[in-house]
């Protein structure tokens, strides 16, 4: 009986209705990546309005410094994803459990490496991005509290991609509201109850976030299914390693350039003061949440890519990715309607501060809808991934959101007009670019030329 129940939680995506397939696992996603950025909402939420427009810009300006090293560990997590999700969709659940066991003690490696990283970088990067002298202090106080907890995110962002690998993202959206709600209460208690301010907003975010990973790592303890970890099993088997390294090193150097970049263009940013600042953290905000449809429809999109080459259906995985774009276009654009109508309300809810108002408004009517740009390397992206092809959408990233940004940025604030809207269009100016450039080559490739991580499982 219990073998029968775990195992319906895996989903076989190479059979059935695409559509259901699709929207059965983005959903979850969607709502499960809601509920994650529900921990730095809060945060500048209760920052914003309980503590100081200091520490609401404070907390709201590290994110390029934390997603340096998230992004760099999410890029590895999704290369093995790719190569569990590949074969489990060709049937060799024996290379599954390899895996899972490689990546998981991989995940023990670098949450120490990162740990120590983090703290020892936090203050040289805030130098860097040329923090204001009133936002400091409390800006590596949250950086130095973050990374100091930040093994509970690493735990959990591996063990969601393992079992979403597998076609279940039920159980890693439900341990994030779990983790959402107890992040929202101790927010409160903290810094309302406590006084404790931005040391509060942190120590609250990494207990939530140790409460998710024992909750996702319990889960694959107990499994009765191929995922499952056995801890006397826990090794790196190389030939693993080297296909998640394969898939995962190009996503993974992706993501933390385009992270560092933003160190950069965070510079740009402060450089307008603290309401510019914070004009531009509650941005960010609405940004993050405007691009969950179209992220939780690309990870839906490399699993059922990945499941279905490994199956050897390149037409229905074809067909998948066209689906899954038109979805994504449609949801992000019925999301941005609201968001340009309401503006001011939307920044007021963060920060009623009228400068931060004004600023804030600004940049969500004249960048909001352009986010629909996104759909397509978002996409396009995900889907190359599964079929076992990172380094081309590292390369076509890279060079738009990091070379040409800078570029960008570079030239208008030095040769043309150093003012806040010129700066800020550089933001949909690299999605145009990225997503022009990933549609031409998507188109070129068709995932006919991309190749899987196993080459046996061709033949499986």
């Amino acid at each position: 009986m219990t073998r029968s129940i775990v195992k319906k939680r895996d989903v076989d995506m190479t059979e059935g209705s695409i559509y259901r397939h699709l929207i059965t696992f983005a959903l979850p996603l969607l709502l499960g990546n809601l509920f994650q950025q529900m921990y730095n909402m809060v945060d500048a939420w209760v920052v914003g309005n309980y503590v100081s427009n200091e520490a609401y810009s404070a907390v709201g300006s590290v994110g390029p410094i934390i997603n340096m090293l998230i992004g760099f560990f999410g890029g590895l997590a999704s290369g093995a994803g790719v190569v569990i999700s590949q074969n489990y969709g060709a049937g060799r659940h024996n290379k599954v459990r390899d895996a899972v066991h490689t990546a998981m003690t991989m995940t023990v490696i670098l949450s120490v490496a990162f740990t120590v990283l983090g703290v020892i970088i936090a203050p040289g990067m805030l130098r860097m991005m040329k923090t204001p002298a009133d936002v400091f202090p409390e800006s590596r106080l949250y950086l130095t509290i973050y990374f100091s907890g930040m093994i509970g995110l690493l735990f959990y962002n591996m063990g969601a991609g393992i079992l979403r690998a597998v076609g279940d993202s039920r159980r890693p959206f439900y341990y994030l509201v779990v983790a959402a709600v107890t992040n929202t209460v101790l927010d409160l208690v903290f810094v309302l109850v406590f006084d404790m301010g931005v040391e509060g907003v942190a120590l609250a975010t990494i207990i939530a976030q140790f409460l998710s990973a024992i909750l996702v790592v319990r889960t694959l303890l107990r499994a009765d299914s191929c995922v499952r970890v056995e801890l006397k099993r826990l090794r790196i088997h190389w030939d693993v390693m080297g296909k998640i390294i394969r898939v995962g090193i190009p996503a993974a150097l992706q993501m933390a350039v385009t992270a560092f970049s933003n160190v950069f263009v965070q510079s740009y940013i402060n450089f307008f003061g603290k309401h510019f600042m914070s004009g531009w953290t509650t941005f960010m905000k609405v940004d993050q949440i405007l691009f969950l449809p179209m992220q939780s429809v690309a990870l839906s999109v490399t699993t059922f890519v990945g499941q279905n080459l490994g199956k050897n259906q390149p037409e229905r995985a074809k067909k998948g990715v066209n689906i899954a774009l038109g979805m994504s276009v449609c949801a992000t654009a019925l999301l941005s309607i609201p968001i340009i109508a309401f503006a001011p309300h939307v920044v007021r809810f963060f920060n009623s501060t009228p400068a931060v108002i004004e600023y804030g408004t600004l940049m969500l009517h004249w960048i909001t809808a352009f986010h629909i740009f996104g759909c397509f390397n978002q996409v396009y992206a995900g889907a190359l991934r599964g079929a076992g092809d990172s380094r081309a959408p590292m390369i076509i990233m890279l060079s738009s959101y990091v070379l040409f940004r800078q570029l960008y940025m570079f030239v208008v604030s030095n040769f043309i007009a150093n003012v806040p809207l010129a700066i800020i269009m550089g933001y949909p100016a690299g999605w145009i670019i990225c997503s022009l450039v990933m549609s031409i080559y998507y188109r070129k490739t068709n995932l006919t030329k991309t190749r899987l991580v196993e080459t046996d499982v061709q033949q499986g």
